[in-house]
């Protein structure tokens, strides 16, 4: 038999329900693969040829392996199934995994350990055959080898066969006995738990229920074990004969433990859709109902129905056909079961509740029309409005999905049904400050909501009502609603706020606070390499989407009221309070946020605060005005301090050297004023102030750096000892200067022994200056070479050589000194030599360099590399260069990225292309470590966007096929450029890469840029900083935007035909609303397009095409929202340039302009009510529609209890219908239909075919006297049957019989209906007579929603 699989039955959706094969603690976990291999557990029996996988199917093995020994395979299986357990257990160890990751590895993780049991008892079992048949051969002339041969193969596939076999004839005697357990309740009973179900004996014959539970326990248990063990018989047994077997054991007679069991063993037999087709034709479904309207006391049993409900949607469901829209595929599950697992969905007691929300939703996405029949969208709505929080944002994706489409949108009743998620802050006045959580939670999700395209266009119906609402809650007078509120506006547009914001809500003066520190040098920086991109390569992404959509927030908010509604928080609230001041910070910042992203003309409407300016000027009522003043004045100050603090154009470059801004420049250059003077003015000293100052740094006097004076020290060397003169005078009349010199000796042991904390770190400094100041004269470099200083460091870097005759136990340079002392502080001494041209020629005057050569081969000391490639100077040709490039080259992984590191550094702050630089970072594009390719090609990118560097790289031809997909960034730089392009196209990489964008990659786009949005558009991404630089990665440039840029390209791209191609689909599928296919493509097209028409070259294409009006009626007329999306990102590209913003403009399109007038990307309608306008729809919810109709009943008292137990759904007469059913319970003439398999029928049919609260179903199945088994199910399947109102047959008039109705009109003169002595033999006027019995299909006549809290069942 063909090997099967049921693992491509992968979820499609957010869900993942257990499939056949899973364990239970991976039902609701999703598989993540850690390698290449599946891993599956199960009983793996491994022959010569073939190992046998997770469905028992053998797999063959490859003609070079198979003359290998089979323990050799079978050991590589278990080596590798014990390397992925250790990499699962391994990444479980990082702290900050997510809670999905973290699950999926847990599930692969467990995985991996049955295999490797598995894999264990495969090859004990195999080396206990392997020494019986040596054993058996020591009987057999020694002379005879074994040979393997092409029989000795078959008889290997014969072995497999057999255990196939073996396994099938042990599944179908668990089945005979189960047959048999279930026709014989006395017969066929195992003595001992371990009896294999071949070789059972009978039982004695008062064996009881018990007994007959347990015996189908091992059996169905012993039967599931063979299922998961073997895959294939699961294919080769038929569900509807396992079904068949196992319906006695759901029986009520049954126990708990055994229904469960059973249908643990139903789902396992389950493995494609063709078995769930066959399992929907056995009698399954009221037991379903039953067990789901048990108590919690049968938690086992509800656990493995509801995994049972999962894993036939999973399997069996239909998703989407071919040129299908979304929610149209079928889930197969029948009304009865849907209005039971709605029942406990609704219950909120219930444990499972959570579980049977979550399988709702997924069945809305599949079969939305399944749903609306059954009511599970109503409550869905309810669990999305009063449900747990963990479930919100789940419900709230789901609904948004659904509303999107114009085919299942109409589901939803407009101004309604969504509008129920506000209503934990519309309904929030009076409610206290225990409402405050629940309250946060809901802005939380309206955030999110209103970050989608379907949730922002669909609060925008009927003139924003929902909008305009969730504003006037501003309005509301309590200090808890309006400050969660603000902080929503605060999260939705995107509004960071800084450390000073808290200062301004107090009132504190924003004068003290100033930008944050930079750090001056780039390569000093003690960030990762990861955090220091450019601003630009962070910001350009979100500069052209998500602050596009921030800008259509904005208009949308100040259209519907957000400015006056603050402004009357301010009349409201006191002058100076908290409150009052974050409104006015919001104000402030929604001003901001519109001039930087609107354009001017709608900008200035904006900003003209026409109410605030009114209160400022009213000087009829003073407190107006001091409130419209103080208004302005807070903004005005807001203003200033935002200018003085925010950085400048040439940061926003991404231009990485310091720059003063204007008020702090005229500060800066004084105080280098004064320090050149005095540079100056200490170098004209006379000689006996320059005596007087040798004495006064105790250096001559004493020994010890502690009595020295350090700042009189500093002063000598950074001013007197610059000039020739002084220095030669230090030099050799005084002795100072060696003296000096012999506090640095290592082997003097003063610097060196130093601890290495902040106050002794200003002698490595100043032991820097001091270098430097010598190097400056020639008598200073003639002093170097004389003194000792060199030359003991290169013996200290001799005594870490590994030959040293003489080993010395503590070496200057041990790593416990580089760490703990002031020693690492002569590597920064020899990058202060390594700037200079002198120091150069003294550094390898005394072979410094051939002991940097020595210390980067040592095993144990790549600290010494990283220090020495770390401060070594590489502005001058020479050594350094050298050593730089031996690092690049080190045979140790993390030597080679630190130094490519340090290499991009250097690239990054050097203000030119160099060619040596770019010449080792594209050598290290051939690294074998595929991290240092990465790291190179990311440092090679970023220096590329620089177009001298771009072109230097280009003229260097550097092969890039090898880095795959790593380096196809690079290569759309290269095109970009005429000579990169050319490159390109003559190694036939721009044909190739057309193909396959045109094909797939354009698909793939749309995918990586939608999960880009949402994730930058999220509320995470607002409170994490590091999101937004990471996701640059995920959008990469577009392949026919970069193509564009270039003439060549440009005419390459019109040859071939494809922007033909894309104008023709856009006008012929543009307005396309069903075909889900059609409408993916449609957006990758689109994408496309507009990344064409951001260039110069390719708006031509464009306007040639005239596609640019299609573009713009899609925008405004599609029905499907996420197309208006992306039309709307589509247009701010075109806007990119100032062609394409002009052309907009004639449509009502107007673009954001920079201060100099240059298009910034950015693009609104003018118009912003035509560009969200949905075209209103009516709600074609029809609950019930298509359920079946019975015969209505013909006795009078049949009448009374199926009128009741209708009147059991309307929570208000609930409690009167529940006694009267009791009372007719217990009266002689009515005890026969509470026994009758046929009003038990018509109950089942009520609670199938209308809204029933799980404690109400559980009353009606207690009501009756009958117990659901095999028999009783068969004949409520014969009742069903016959009574089903036949479509001719009119239903005939009964007498005019006394039926009460709860409903009917009361006596006036009598109490109350919840009266306990009332009695249904009762005529008076309260009684209403009913002329036409009532059919089956009735509902309650009238529908009050409340008085919940009163019902008789909570």
């Amino acid at each position: 038999m063909p090997a099967l699989s049921v693992d491509s039955q992968s979820s499609t959706n957010a869900f993942t329900p257990l499939r056949p094969g899973q364990s239970e603690a991976q039902a609701l976990s999703p598989n993540v693969s850690l390698s290449g291999t599946t891993l599956n557990s199960g009983n793996l029996s491994l022959g010569l040829n073939g190992s046998n996988n997770m469905d028992g199917s053998s797999v063959p093995i490859q003609p070079e392996r198979e003359r290998e020994d089979p323990f050799k395979i079978l050991n590589d299986e278990l080596n590798l199934a014990n390397r992925i357990k250790e990499g699962a257990e391994n990444m479980l160890q990082i702290e900050d995994l997510s809670e999905t990751l973290r699950m999926q590895v847990e599930s692969e993780l467990e995985i991996a350990n049955n295999k490797i049991n598995a894999l264990t008892r495969t090859i004990e079992t195999h080396s206990s055959r392997t020494r019986k048949q040596s054993a058996e051969s020591n009987n057999k002339p020694k002379s005879v080898k074994p040979i393997i041969t092409h029989g000795s193969r078959r008889n290997t596939d014969a072995s497999e066969r057999d255990d196939f076999r073996s396994a099938m004839q042990q599944a179908s005697s668990c089945l005979r006995k189960l047959v048999s357990l279930s026709r014989s309740p006395h017969s066929g009973i195992s003595t001992s738990p371990s009896t294999s179900p071949s070789s059972s004996t009978s039982a004695p014959e008062n064996a009881t229920d018990a007994d007959l539970s347990r015996a189908r326990i091992d059996t169905m248990s012993q039967l599931i074990d063979i299922l998961q063990r073997n895959m294939r018989v699961r294919y080769e047994l038929d569900v509807g004969e396992v079904v068949q077997a196992v319906l006695p054991s759901l029986s009520d007679r049954a126990s708990k433990r055994c229904r469960a069991v059973a249908y643990r063993l139903i789902r396992h037999t389950l493995v494609d859709s063709q078995s769930v087709k066959r399992l929907r034709r056995e009698k399954l479904d009221w037991f379903i109902v039953k067990s789901l309207s048990r108590d919690n006391k049968h938690a086992i049993e509800k656990e493995q129905v509801i995994k049972l409900i999962r894993a036939i949607v999973e399997i069996g469901s239909e998703r989407r056909a071919p040129g299908g829209g979304a929610g149209c595929g079928a889930v197969p599950l029948s009304n009865a079961v849907m209005r039971a697992l709605i029942a406990v969905a609704e219950s909120i007691e219930d444990p499972f509740r959570l579980i049977s929300v979550q399988t709702l939703t997924e069945i809305l996405v599949i079969d939305i029309e399944l749903m609306a029949d059954t009511g599970g969208i109503r409550t869905l709505l309810h669990a999305l409005a009063d449900g747990p929080p963990e479930m919100s944002s789940l419900l709230a994706s789901a609904f948004l999905y659904i509303v999107d489409s114009p085919r299942t949108r109409v589901y939803l009743c407009p101004g309604v049904d969504l509008e129920i998620a506000l209503s934990g802050v519309t309904d929030a006045y009076g409610k206290g400050q225990e409402h405050a959580e629940r309250m946060k939670e809901c802005t939380v999700l309206i955030s999110s909501m209103l970050r989608t395209w379907s949730g922002l266009m669909y609060f925008c119906l009927q003139d924003k009502l929902a909008i305009r609402t969730l504003i006037d809650a501003l309005r509301i007078p309590s200090l808890e609603t309006r400050e969660i509120i603000l902080d929503m506006f605060f999260d939705l547009l995107n509004i960071r706020a800084p450390e000073w914001h808290q200062a301004f809500i107090n009132g504190k003066r924003l004068t003290i606070y100033r930008k944050t520190k930079q750090t001056s040098d780039p390569l000093k920086s003690e960030k990762p390499f990861e955090t220091q991109k450019p601003v630009e390569a962070s910001q350009r992404p979100s500069l052209k989407l998500t602050n596009q959509y921030i800008a259509l927030l904005v208009q949308v908010f100040c259209g519907a009221g957000l400015l006056d509604a603050l402004t009357c928080m301010l009349e409201e609230n006191p002058v100076g309070s908290n409150l009052s001041r974050k409104a006015t910070l919001l104000m402030a910042e929604v001003l901001q946020t519109a001039n930087r992203v609107l354009p001017l003309s709608i900008a200035a409407h904006v900003q003209s605060l026409c109410r605030v300016f009114s209160l400022a000027s009213n000087y009829h009522s003073g407190e107006h005005r001091i409130v419209g003043t103080s208004a302005l004045l807070s903004i005005d100050s807001f203003n200033r301090h935002q200018a003085r603090i925010q950085p400048t154009n040439s940061t926003e470059k991404g231009d990485t050297r310091p720059r003063s801004n204007s008020i702090e420049d005229a500060v800066r250059r004084g105080q280098r004023q004064v320090e050149q003077a005095k540079m100056k003015l200490a170098m004209q000293m006379d000689d006996k102030t320059f005596q007087a100052n040798l004495l006064d740094s105790q250096v001559m006097l004493h020994k010890d750096q502690t009595k020295w004076n350090f700042d009189v020290l500093q002063d000598l060397i950074e001013g007197p000892l610059l000039n020739p003169k002084r220095l030669e005078e230090a030099i050799r009349v005084t002795r100072y200067m060696r003296k000096l010199m012999s506090f640095f000796h290592p082997f003097s042991h003063r610097f060196s022994d130093l601890p290495n904390t902040p106050s002794n770190k200003r002698w490595v400094k100043l032991g820097c200056i001091l270098l430097n100041a010598l190097m400056t004269c020639t008598e200073g470099v003639r002093f170097l070479s004389e003194d000792d200083l060199l030359n003991q460091i290169v013996k200290s870097f001799a005594q870490l050589d590994p030959f040293n005759s003489n080993p010395i136990s503590d070496p200057i340079f041990s790593k416990h000194r580089v760490k703990n002392t002031l020693t690492y502080g002569y590597f920064e001494m020899l990058g202060t030599m390594s700037k200079r041209k002198e120091g150069l020629e003294l550094m390898e005057k005394f072979k410094l360099f051939t002991a940097f050569y020595h210390l980067s081969e040592l095993r144990s000391r790549e600290d010494l590399t990283t220090q020495i490639i770390e401060h070594l100077d590489y502005g001058i040709d020479g050594h350094s260069r050298i050593v730089l490039s031996k690092a690049l080259t080190s045979s140790y992984k993390h030597i080679r990225l630190f130094a490519t590191n340090r290499l991009g550094a250097l690239i990054r702050a050097s203000p030119m292309a160099n060619a040596w630089t770019l010449r080792l970072l594209l050598t290290q594009l051939y690294d074998p470590a595929v991290d240092v390719q990465e790291l190179a090609v990311h440092f090679l990118e970023e220096a590329c966007e620089a177009p001298d560097v771009l072109q230097t790289v280009v003229e260097m031809q550097p092969t890039l096929d090898h880095l795959g997909q790593v380096g196809h960034g690079l290569m759309l730089k290269f095109m970009s450029t005429p000579m990169g392009f050319r490159f390109l196209y003559a190694a036939d990489y721009i044909d190739r890469e057309m193909d396959l964008w045109f094909h797939e990659r354009n698909l793939q786009y749309v995918v990586h840029v939608e999960v880009y949005l949402t994730k930058a558009l999220s509320s995470v991404s607002a409170e994490d900083d590091e999101e937004p630089q990471n996701l640059e990665s995920i959008v990469p440039p577009h392949f026919y935007g970069v193509m564009a840029k270039t003439e060549l390209g440009y005419q390459v791209l019109q040859e071939k035909g494809h922007f033909v191609e894309f104008a023709q689909f856009i006008r012929q599928h543009g307005l396309e609303s069903d075909d889900h296919d059609l409408i993916v493509k449609l957006k990758s097209i689109l994408w496309a397009v507009g990344n064409i028409g951001a260039t110069e070259g390719g708006l031509h294409l464009l306007e040639d095409e005239e596609i640019i009006p299609s573009i713009m009626e899609i925008a405004e007329q599609s029905l499907v929202l996420s197309v208006r999306g992306t039309c709307f990102f589509v247009l701010g590209l075109i806007s990119s340039t100032p062609q394409g913003a002009e052309i907009l403009d004639d449509y009502r399109w107007e673009a954001t302009l920079s201060p100099l007038g240059m298009p910034t990307g950015l693009c609104v309608p003018v118009d912003v009510d035509k560009f969200t306008y949905i075209p209103p729809w009516e709600c074609v919810s029809h609950e019930g529609a298509n359920e079946v109709q019975l015969e209505p009943p013909k006795s009078e008292e049949e009448i009374e209890v199926i009128t009741a137990i209708y009147n059991l759904a309307n929570t208000v007469i609930a409690n009167n219908a529940s006694r009267s059913l009791a009372k007719m319970k217990s009266r002689p003439e009515f005890r026969d239909i509470f026994s009758s398999p046929v009003m038990f029928c018509r109950a089942l049919h009520t609670i199938s075919s209308q809204k029933y609260r799980l404690p109400v179903r559980r009353y009606i199945f207690d009501l009756f006297n009958l117990e659901l088994d095999c028999d009783l199910v068969d004949t409520l399947s014969t009742c069903a049957q016959t009574l089903l109102l036949k479509p001719t047959t009119k239903p005939a008039k009964p007498a005019r019989n006394r039926i009460m109705s709860v409903i009917g009109r009361p006596n006036p003169q009598e109490g109350g209906s919840d009266s306990d002595e009332e009695s249904i033999s009762d005529h008076g006027e309260r009684t209403a007579v009913v002329d036409k019995a009532p059919a089956m299909s009735l509902r309650p006549v009238s529908r009050i929603v409340g008085f919940q809290d009163n019902s008789y069942f909570d």
